[in-house]
């Protein structure tokens, strides 16, 4: 089997999980394929997402590490097999792979929570606000790179308006809400859209004031995503050199408890509403 070449944020976190379990069962590497009956690098080739497995191998792996959590073992079982046809793979090789990372993190997730402080969130974003954005970066974005990333991030919106919408609750910092990114007009128009889709069932939109004072992760964009059970979520961080992908139970915890603090300090649905239309009537 060939190694592959750059795995998805899926298959890294398959193998990060499996990681997890073994190092839980105080087992080597090395120790694991020997009673897998495998090469004994198979196991360091899982684990970081270059190889894959079948699903009876992942049920033999799950019982050589003693897990007790058949809804764990069950979602890494639905995780086996190769790379997913998604709507994003028609843009790989063509624009960068955190974007499609994002799209599949998104499109795999049981429910999204997410903050942003100085962006409004890439599913809600109008067309026109995308590509303002785009247009900011330096050194400039060849025309066609621009236009397939103005048209990968509108299509992102299907993980909120398909057949099946996910949860999504996101908080918005005002800094986000007032910053006129491509004009008044471009920025109005953003608004309003935030409002029509806040209307949603599936979508709850907070706005966060200024007066709200400081909060935890104060600057950052931050996705969490819930997975299939709970050990599988994965949190989502923008950094200025590409996006991070956070998975230990610690971490998960901690950015959790975050999100609860900084939901509480935010407007609830209705005044986030009131809010974000007082803004837009000053533009």
């Amino acid at each position: 089997m060939a190694p592959r070449q750059g795995p998805t944020i899926r298959q890294r976190r398959f193998g990060a999980e499996l990681r997890r379990l073994r190092e839980a069962a105080g087992m080597s590497a090395p120790t694991a394929a020997e009673l897998l009956g495998s090469d004994r690098t198979m196991i360091s080739n899982i684990e970081s997402g270059r190889f894959g497995i079948s699903e009876e191998r992942l049920r033999r792996l799950a019982t050589i590490y003693e897990c007790d959590d058949p809804a764990l073992v069950n979602a890494l079982a639905d995780m086996t097999g190769g790379r997913k046809s998604g709507w994003w793979e028609e843009y790989r090789g063509k624009i960068p792979p955190d974007f499609l990372d994002a799209s599949e993190l998104e499109h795999d997730a049981k429910s999204l929570r997410t903050v942003q402080t100085a962006h409004i969130p890439g599913p809600f974003q109008t067309e026109d606000h995308a590509r303002a954005l785009f247009d900011l970066f330096i050194p400039a974005l060849p025309r066609l790179e621009l236009e397939l990333r103005v048209a990968h991030r509108t299509a992102r919106k299907e993980v909120i308006t398909g057949e099946a919408p996910t949860p999504y609750h996101a908080v918005v910092h005002e800094a986000a809400l007032r910053m006129q990114v491509g004009g008044r007009t471009v920025a109005k128009a953003q608004l309003n859209h935030l409002l029509d889709i806040s209307e949603h069932s599936s979508i709850t939109v907070l706005a966060l004031p200024f007066t709200a004072g400081g909060f935890p992760m104060a600057g950052d964009s931050v996705l969490y995503a819930e997975g299939p059970t709970p050990p599988l979520d994965t949190v989502l961080l923008d950094t200025p050199t590409g996006a991070a992908f956070l998975f230990s139970p610690t971490q998960l915890v901690n950015f959790s408890r975050r999100l609860d603090v900084i939901e509480q300090l935010a407007f609830n649905p209705k005044e986030s509403r009131d809010f974000i239309s007082t803004i837009a009537s000053e533009m």
